[in-house]
C-alpha cells in the first residue's frame, strides 16, 4: 500500500482521539480561589477541572443572572455522530479512493472545524450575555450598558476580578493533526502520482 494512503487512513483516524481526551478548557482565576475554577469541554459532555468546580460556577454565576451549565447540549449528540462519520468517510476515502479526494476530506474537515469553532463561540455569547433580568446582582459597562461576561473564545480575558482563560486541549491536537496529515497525504499522493506517470 502506498505511503499517501497509509497517511490518509491515519489522518482518518486520529480525530477519534477527541472520544478520549478533552476538546476545550475554560479557567477562571479569581484571588478568592486558591485554586483556579475550571471545566473541561469534551465532544460530548462537560466535566471538572477539579472535583465541584462546575457546581461551584453554577452558583457563582446564578448571583450575577447567567445560565446553569447544563449536563448536556444538542452538539452532545451531533458532533460525536460528525466524528464518526467522517471517520468512515476518510477511510473509505484512503482504501478506495485516489489522492485528490484527500484534499476533499481536508477541505471538509476544516470547514467542519470552522463551524464547530463557531458554534462555541454562540454557546459563549449566549452564556454570557442573555442574563436573567431579576439578578441578585447587577453590573454595567462605563456607558452603562449591562456587563456581559463572556469568556473568551481563546486566549485570556479579565471579568471583574476573574481571569478567564480558554485554550484548547489534547482532543483538539489530535483534531489539527489528523487534518494536517490529510493535507501530506494529498501531497505525497500527487508527487506518488507524478512518479508513476514518468
Amino acid at each position: 500500500m502506498k505511503k499517501s494512503r497509509l497517511l490518509m487512513l491515519l489522518a482518518a483516524l486520529l480525530p477519534l482521539g477527541l472520544f478520549i481526551f478533552p476538546l476545550w478548557n475554560i479557567t477562571l482565576e479569581a484571588p478568592q480561589y486558591p485554586i483556579p475554577l475550571g471545566m473541561n469541554i469534551h465532544i460530548n459532555d462537560f466535566s471538572d477541572a477539579n472535583p465541584f468546580d462546575i457546581k461551584n460556577i453554577n452558583l457563582m454565576n446564578h448571583y450575577v443572572g447567567m445560565k446553569y451549565i447544563p449536563d448536556a447540549i444538542p452538539e452532545f449528540k451531533i458532533f460525536p455522530a460528525g466524528i464518526i462519520i467522517t471517520t468512515i468517510i476518510g477511510l473509505i476515502i484512503g482504501f478506495k479512493f485516489n489522492y485528490k479526494w484527500f484534499l476533499g476530506w481536508f477541505i471538509l474537515m476544516i470547514v467542519l472545524s470552522l463551524a464547530g469553532l463557531y458554534d462555541f463561540y454562540l454557546w459563549e455569547h449566549d452564556y454570557g450575555n442573555n442574563l436573567d433580568p431579576k439578578a441578585i446582582m447587577k453590573f454595567t459597562n462605563p456607558d452603562g450598558s449591562i456587563m456581559g461576561f463572556q469568556p473568551p473564545l481563546f486566549g485570556s480575558k479579565d471579568i471583574l476580578n476573574f481571569t478567564a482563560h480558554s485554550y484548547p486541549r489534547l482532543g483538539t491536537l489530535f483534531l489539527a493533526l489528523g487534518i494536517a496529515v490529510s493535507l501530506i497525504a494529498f501531497l505525497l499522493g500527487k508527487k506518488e502520482s507524478k512518479s508513476i506517470t514518468v
